[in-house]
């Protein structure tokens, strides 16, 4: 097997020696002392990623927000922001529990580009019980219009 950069970030290409990575198994290594198991030799790698052994994840790139439909990033934004003005507010058993489930929703829309509507039900329920401390907020009201949306009332 050989892998070949052609120096443009490409990853392919023609190239020598220092561009080649022989994983054959049959190669002598550049001592001269040969290798039982092959020689992996990377040179000049740039605007790749490369991955060597069983069971990897590679991410060439920004590994950051998946794009999401404008209701679910109305939605991210409107968590971000309560999570942000729940730091102020006086703590109690109810805003932390919102505040834990703001935090998973917000990831699971980062990773996934929506929120289920099991977890959005839920933050329903939590901003209903947190209402004496998020009530007063714009940020809360948000959230719920949000997630009103979303669910359909």
């Amino acid at each position: 097997m050989a892998m070949v950069d052609a120096g443009d970030g490409s990853g392919m290409g023609g190239g020598g020696a220092d561009r080649s990575a022989d994983a054959s198994g049959g190669g002598a290594d550049p001592a001269g002392g040969g290798s039982k198991f092959g020689n992996i030799r990377f040179g000049n790698v740039r605007g790749s990623a490369i991955g060597i052994g069983d069971h990897n994840r590679i991410v060439n790139g920004r590994e950051g927000e998946v794009p999401c439909d404008p209701a679910y990033q109305e939605l991210l934004e409107a968590v971000r922001q309560l999570t942000d003005d729940l730091r102020r507010v006086v703590p109690s058993p109810e805003v932390g529990v919102l505040t834990d489930e703001l935090a998973q929703t917000q990831d699971e829309i980062q990773r996934t580009g929506r929120a289920g509507a099991g977890r959005l039900a839920r933050i329903r329920v939590l901003l209903q019980d947190a209402s004496a401390s998020v009530g007063m907020l714009a940020s809360g009201v948000a959230v719920g219009q949000a997630v009103g949306a979303l669910l359909g009332g």
